[in-house]
């Protein structure tokens, strides 16, 4: 396979551990956890994995001789920069622990686990993958592990490669995933442990011990070099303003780290149209009011970032949309049998009155896209929604109206862009090549401490990676209830913006300058090499939250 010159030096790069994980470790339990809530619930459905103790790890006297360890290991869901790095610090761990360890990858996700489809990862094999971007070393899928069928599928292969812990990598979803097949497994003493890896570049999957997700760094520094070139162009054309739609459907931490990097002209977060309760009109009247402001010092030109799920985060729509998930659920099949040209009478006609209304005023396209299929989830795919269209469309006949009021004399005309897939596979920064190494070969340690149901854990995030601080966390704790497809289900609750936040203050302070004046910043590609305050610093969320502890 012929390689960049890139990917050949990158091949050399050794991660930096936790001083920790460099020698022989031992397990500090703290104190026994709860769920961040519907802890009675929580409890119920996992009686012999609720209440773990969080974990520390220490360094110990001298290591303890161990047998070898068969392991599996699963990627699951989108991809995120570093996969193959979690991979390969699993892989080195567990070789610590025995070199005769095995480490098995189930192929293309968790549907592989149930259909017995894997592939033995050697050390020849993982070479070619080290610092890499992707998951192709072994694939992802989208596959929900949820019935117990599944699970007794799974465990026949488990058995018959005497595997006795799986790793699933994976975000929220995934997550809760592996804390329910934790709690099974253990439910009928099948001699499996189950641990998970925080992974999603949307940076929703975090709390006080897990820090950040993994790729996160890198997608939201591919993602700003981007938006830099952009307000590059746009400040030397002076002639467009670009809408920007960022990856992010349940929280706005992509946008707002983009707009903290490169200072656009508005960055828009879900979270505090939410608590402001502002309508969709309110929300195009508050760039429109920015447009004419700047295009009154003669600047025609500008910025608008804006998260994928900013439509979910609108009162009247949200309240709109949890209506539609649970019509199309319950009303599937009948549903599928109405002709397009009468979709939108029918869903109107099922509809309480207030929602009937929200949908009837939608502009046409985006009422359609809010009936199309749903996601495994049955949520809205709300990625298919053309926001940055939507809404520099209704920006410009505010603009027109104004124009004619006399309240507006400037020029308007839109671009758009959409940045997703471009950040989700990038070779990781180094701060994510050094922390997703660290999550696998804390997972192995996890293992051979006999641990299951918890999340590896890697914090002191903002310190050099040997003072970084590794553990584990019950996954249960990050647990509440929520509906999907119509029923209360346990499920990872998604950390959003957090408006009190320093992050979320360290933006407010600066908006309204960055509204009017152009104080573009152009943050460049991503540095692998060269002085550690270019190559490896972390996200600026993290360093304004760990500033603001």
């Amino acid at each position: 396979m012929k390689k960049s010159a890139l990917q050949k030096a990158r091949a050399t790069y050794q991660p930096k551990l936790p001083i920790v994980l460099t020698g022989a470790v031992k397990a500090v339990e703290g104190q026994p956890t709860q769920s961040v809530a519907n802890q009675a619930e929580i409890k119920e459905l996992f009686p012999n994995t609720y209440g773990l103790p969080e974990l520390k790890f220490e360094k110990a006297t001298a290591p303890a001789p161990s047998k070898p360890i068969n392991v599996g290991v699963i990627l699951s869901g989108g991809q995120a920069p570093g996969g193959h790095n979690v991979i390969c610090g699993l892989f080195d761990g567990l070789k610590k622990i025995n070199k005769d360890s095995r480490l098995y990858g189930f192929l293309m996700g968790p549907g592989g686990f149930v259909d017995h489809q894997y592939k033995e990862l050697t050390a020849d094999f993982i070479k070619d993958y080290r610092n890499t971007g992707g998951f192709d070393i072994i694939g992802s899928g989208r596959t929900k592990l949820e019935t117990k069928e599944q699970f007794d599928k799974g465990l026949e292969i488990l058995k018959e490669l005497n595997i006795s812990a799986l790793v699933i990598i994976g975000g929220d979803d995934s997550n809760t995933n592996a804390a329910v097949l934790a709690e099974y497994y253990k439910s009928i003493n099948a001699g499996v442990q189950v641990l998970g890896c925080p992974k999603t570049i949307d940076g929703d999957l975090k709390n006080d011990v897990i820090e950040t997700s993994f790729g996160f760094d890198t997608a939201t520094k591919v993602y700003s070099e981007v938006i830099g070139n952009i307000q590059r162009d746009c400040n030397s054309a002076k002639k467009y303003w670009h809408f920007i739609k960022l990856m992010g459907r349940s929280a706005s931490h992509i946008a707002l780290e983009c707009a903290l990097q490169t200072q656009p002209n508005i960055c828009i977060v879900s979270e505090e149209v939410e608590q402001k309760d502002m309508t969709l009109q309110q929300v195009v009247d508050y760039v429109a009011e920015i447009v004419a402001k700047r295009a009154a010092n003669g600047n025609n030109f500008g910025t608008v970032l804006i998260p994928e799920g900013l439509i979910e985060f609108i009162p009247a729509v949200k309240r709109l949309i949890a209506e539609l998930n649970d019509l199309l659920a319950k009303n599937a099949e009948e549903f599928a049998t109405v002709a397009p040209a009468d979709q939108r009478a029918y869903i109107i006609g099922h509809l309480s009155k207030e929602n009937a209304a929200v949908y009837e005023s939608l502009p046409e396209g985006v009422a359609r896209q809010l009936s199309l299929d749903r996601d495994p989830h049955g949520n809205v795919q709300v990625s298919l929604i053309e926001t940055e269209k939507l809404l520099s469309e209704m920006v410009g006949k505010r603009l027109a109206q104004w124009k004619k009021e006399g309240k507006y004399n400037g020029k308007f005309s839109a671009q758009h862009h959409f940045f997703g897939y471009e950040g989700r596979c990038a070779d990781p920064s180094n701060f994510d090549a050094d922390y997703c190494y660290a999550l696998g070969f804390n997972a192995a340690c996890l293992i051979k401490g006999g641990f299951t149901g918890y999340m590896s854990s890697v914090r002191n995030l903002t310190k050099p990676s040997v003072q970084w601080i590794a553990g584990g966390i019950p996954i249960t704790m990050m647990m509440n209830m929520e509906r999907r497809n119509g029923k209360m289900k346990p499920v990872i609750q998604k950390a959003l913006v957090n408006l009190d936040g320093a992050p979320f203050r360290k933006f407010a302070e600066q908006r309204d300058d960055w509204a009017v004046n152009t104080c573009y910043v152009y943050p460049g590609p991503i540095q692998y090499f060269g002085p550690s305050e270019v190559c490896d610093q972390p996200t600026l969320t993290l360093k304004y939250e760990h500033q603001g502890k």
